[in-house]
């Protein structure tokens, strides 16, 4: 009969989250993700820091966090407002990251429609030298 301690390993918690063992140790370092301390070694644990279901919740909301563009400082400051609940704040920043998301999409299109005008221009098939390569200072 095997007697197995409760929680998950740290491996564990990293499969759960998706992200590699190192990731977990860099949000710790972080203070984003807390360490649980290690059990004295009475046979059942090893030793072994075990972490619970509000570990893995925690970090399933770093990555889906980061997914969106948040900062980890951001990040931080969300799972701090998490326990104080301040949604003035939560949705000040949440409004920050969309304001910077809007400023990043208009560089793309922007940049979209200068490739499609030289793709364009190349296209057309002219004597001289290639129209993109002139762009970018070939």
């Amino acid at each position: 009969m095997s007697f197995a301690a409760p929680g998950r390993t740290i491996a564990r918690l990293a499969e759960a989250g998706g992200v590699g063992v190192e990731t977990v140790r860099y949000y710790q370092r972080r203070g984003l993700l807390a360490e649980p301390p290690r059990p004295q070694g009475n046979g059942l644990g090893g030793g072994v820091r075990r972490y619970d279901d509000e570990d893995v919740r925690r970090l399933r909301f770093i990555r889906s966090a980061q997914a969106a563009g948040f900062t980890l400082e951001q990040i931080g400051e969300l799972l701090a407002l998490d326990a104080g609940e301040d949604r003035a704040r939560a949705r000040a920043l949440a409004e920050e990251r969309l304001a910077a998301l809007d400023a990043r999409i208009a560089e793309l299109e922007a940049a979209r429609a200068s490739l499609r005008r030289l793709a364009g221009a190349c296209a057309s098939g002219g004597k001289g030298s290639c129209p993109i390569l002139e762009a970018f200072g070939v």
